[in-house]
């Protein structure tokens, strides 16, 4: 069996990466972030190596550095080609040189060029970068740290010299992880989806902590970090202080204003749903889907959680809507050749297609069926909400968000990553560019919560008409740098940058103001802020404005016409002054100091990661000169004609993470997938002779229901209660009919049995009690009370909402 390799050596030894440590800066829910990788050349020559990994989408990378022996070396930012031309010059005559430059077609994927390291050499390369924390559905803030020196994928032979290696070892570099807290609002808890030391609090408020990732961690899966604050969803405001050294009027220079706003949405209006909408759920069938959700016990096939998923989804639609279903992978099909009314019987036939729907469709090509989905025509009054399922990356990133950002006058786009290294730069992008909202699905999470929870969000009420307005002192104007806010969620955060400038005349009070109209009602949210700046933040706050402003700059850019070029000399400037990353600028290190002469070619090794290769005909990575590695686009480092390994008794292929030695023991057979599939390693832990897994309950229950939000009395619904058709036919009130009886019992099964999952099904019974409301049914509440001594539950009348 191929395994995991990295860099390694012609004679299949790791090399040279060897330890991987990172710290973690947390003020309120803003992070920074270190990351020292170390590297040891074991070669008997110079070694030459690119490596490719993702970093998160909106982070705001602003250092990077090498350290060799004593002596470290601190990267400029400059011009991408030109940083690129001085690191050939430097490698080619000698001299150790490092390159850090960010994907031109993904804005979260890197590239890093280590040039010229001598046999036996160490060097220490640092990479800092800035982000803000995600919230959750929770009120967690959400840090992740893919996996992203984890090598995921099995090289193979190449042009260029490149020798054909693999290795069957365990990968032998280790992490360590550090974190370190302060917060306005109290800590409550640390949650991880990997061991962690125990949270110590360092004063008595509980708003100052540490923790680390307990030792021994083998960095195979993402790192993802869940925290909590007592009230997370608290409006803030910070000011920024600008640099001492930057001139007055530059955005270094000038304090930048960081505002989080949570709206607040009156409760009358949060209880109504809408109920129209176009609802077009688009699903990831390519090969990497037939992979389990978790390494963990009862883990699920990607493909068959999907599939649960839509059995929710579309029982929770409301009458009378358009929906429709898509399945994606090289090519894409569609169940209805347009959005059709949705009914019990268009409802039952997609239903039935589900079940059918297998992970066979290849590689991962979304632009395609999006292309043919905005070619529809939207229906008048039912306003295009578009779900998106997929574990990939695809290298046209930019050109997809692009062609969100066309449509997005004509629809909602809510974005879903299932598993382990998801594109941030995908998965966020399309719901910031389609106004939705993107969920991240990893460890052991379940995917139905998280989905309805967007469902949720697409029936609320659009909100319109928002305006944001400022009242600051005379003598300070506000620059704001962050893109117009266009898509508001009830407890969703929506965070604004602003460069103040000039002077107060004496006030240092000021207010931003946002206004919108929800339902035709006039909303109004305020928040006060000082202009005195708090204590030195390291410019945490300068660099995601810069950052934001960067990316609206690149945005506005690849839309063509007039005036690109001076955007690009504005990008420039922009990102110079910062110091943060763009498409169009580079980091550059050269040590001037160890010239030497090169003894022969230098070993070239091209390490990708599994940002690298998604989307790719053949995930089979190509080994190729540094150089050509760092000039080719990415899509261009595939190869179709590459033949995978020959086939071997525990392997399973697909674009999914690679195998550990344990997880290959527990493999059981082995495919060969056709020239448009993505071959990748992952591992399935089914059986061919295992029997076919129970339904879970409330699926069972969630499946019986009707378009109209009812309930038959019938055997099956009886087996999901633990009784006989008999009992539940005996026990009905004799002035309900059976289906509003058996509709009262499933309401009180899923308040009484299933109270924690809710959230997965409380759209299915919002309809459902309407359903009964709209009946008028007489003896409604002997109705209740029968139903709860049947049930075993104390649920009221006004807790079902009938």
């Amino acid at each position: 069996m191929v395994n995991c390799c990295g860099l390694v050596s012609e004679n299949n030894k790791p090399v040279p990466l060897k330890s991987i440590s990172v710290q973690l800066q947390v003020r309120d829910h803003v992070t920074s972030v270190s990351s020292s990788l170390q590297y040891v050349n074991e070669e008997d020559r110079p070694l030459e190596a690119v490596f490719v990994f993702p970093l998160p989408s909106d982070a705001a990378v602003c250092h990077f550095s090498a350290k060799i022996g004593e002596q470290e070396i601190v990267a400029e930012l400059k011009d991408k080609q030109s940083a690129r031309d001085q690191y050939d010059d430097a490698v080619s005559s000698g001299q150790q040189a490092f390159l850090l430059e960010e994907s031109d077609e993904s804005s979260d994927v890197f590239k890093l060029s280590v040039g010229c390291l001598a046999p036996g050499q160490n060097a220490v390369i640092t990479i800092v970068y800035v982000i803000e924390l995600s919230i959750q559905a929770d009120d967690a803030l959400r840090f992740c740290l893919p996996a992203v020196l984890n090598p995921r994928y099995t090289p193979a032979a190449s042009a260029a010299g490149v020798p054909e290696v693999s290795s069957a070892s365990v990968i032998p570099y280790t992490l360590s992880l550090s974190v370190d807290v302060r917060s306005s609002n109290r800590i409550s808890r640390l949650e991880s989806s990997c061991p962690l030391d125990p949270l110590v609090f360092l004063n008595d408020q509980h708003t100052h902590a540490t923790a680390s990732l307990s030792a021994g961690h083998r960095f195979d899966k993402d790192v993802e970090l869940l925290l909590y604050y007592e009230n997370s969803h608290q409006p803030s405001a910070v000011v920024e202080a600008g640099a001492a050294a930057a001139h007055t009027g530059t955005l270094m220079g000038d304090p930048v204003l960081m505002i989080s706003l949570y709206p607040e949405f009156p409760a009358d209006v949060m209880s109504s749903l809408a109920s129209q909408g176009e609802f077009v759920f688009v699903i990831d069938r390519s090969g990497s889907m037939d992979c389990m959700m978790h390494n963990g016990k009862d883990a699920k096939m990607r493909i068959d959680s999907a599939k649960d998923t839509l059995l929710l989804l579309l029982k929770s639609l409301p009458m009378g809507c358009y929906f429709n279903i898509y399945g994606f992978g090289s090519h894409f099909e569609s169940f209805f050749p347009q959005s059709v009314v949705y009914s019990e019987a268009t409802m039952e036939e997609a239903l039935k297609r589900v079940k059918d729907m297998n992970a066979d469709m290849g590689g991962t090509e979304i632009l395609q069926p999006l292309k043919h989905i905005y070619s529809q025509p939207c229906f008048p009054d039912h306003p295009r909400q578009l779900f998106i399922f997929t574990d990939g990356e695809v290298w046209n990133t930019k050109e997809l968000l692009d062609l969100v950002k066309s449509h997005a006058n004509s629809h909602r786009c809510f974005s879903f990553g299932i598993g382990e290294g998801a594109s941030t730069a995908l998965i966020t992008g399309m719901a910031r560019e389609g106004s939705g909202h993107a969920q991240f699905i990893t460890g052991t999470e379940r995917m139905q919560p998280k989905v309805m929870q967007s469902l949720r969000f697409a029936l609320q009420p659009a909100v319109d008409n928002i305006s944001v307005d400022w009242s600051v002192p005379e003598g300070v104007t506000v620059d704001v740098l962050s893109p117009p806010i266009s898509f508001l969620f009830q407890g969703q955060r929506a965070i604004i940058y602003a460069q103040l400038k000039g002077q107060s005349s004496g006030k240092t009070e000021g207010a931003v103001t946002v206004k919108y109209r929800l339902k035709d009602q006039p909303v109004t949210n305020q928040l006060q802020f000082t202009l005195k700046p708090t204590e030195d933040t390291g410019r945490t706050i300068h660099r995601l404005a810069a950052r934001s402003a960067i990316r609206c700059l690149e945005l506005e850019e690849r839309v063509g016409g007039a005036g690109a070029e001076a955007l690009r000399s504005r990008i420039l400037e922009l990102s110079v002054q910062a110091g943060v990353s763009s498409t169009h600028t580079a980091f550059i290190a050269i040590n001037k100091h160890s010239k030497q002469a090169v003894k022969g070619p230098l070993l070239q090794r091209s390490v990708p990661v599994r940002g690298m290769m998604r989307g790719s005909a053949c995930g089979a990575p190509m080994m190729m000169c540094a150089k050509a590695a760092r000039r080719m686009p990415p899509r261009m480092m595939m190869n179709r004609s590459m033949a995978p390994p020959a086939p071997m008794k525990a392997a399973i292929l697909c674009d999914s993470p690679i195998l550990s030695s344990r997880d290959m023991r527990k493999s059981a057979g082995v495919r060969r997938l056709g020239a448009d599939d993505e071959l990748h390693w992952c591992e399935s832990l089914s059986d061919p002779a295992d029997p076919e897994p129970q339904m879970d309950s409330l699926l069972q229950l969630v499946s019986l229901q009707k378009a109209s939000g009812c309930w038959e009395l019938n055997a099956a619904l009886a087996a999901v209660f633990g009784k006989t058709e008999d009992e539940l036919t005996n026990h009905r009130p004799a002035q309900v009919d059976g289906s509003v009886w058996a509709t009262v019992l499933a309401l009180i099964w899923l308040n009484t049995c299933r109270a924690d999952d809710q959230v997965e099904w409380q759209l299915v019974a919002m309809k459902a009690a309407a359903w009964v409301r709209a009946q008028k049914p007489d003896g409604l509440t002997q109705c209740v009370c029968d139903g709860n001594v049947l049930l075993g539950g104390h649920v009221t009348q006004e807790a079902l909402g009938i």
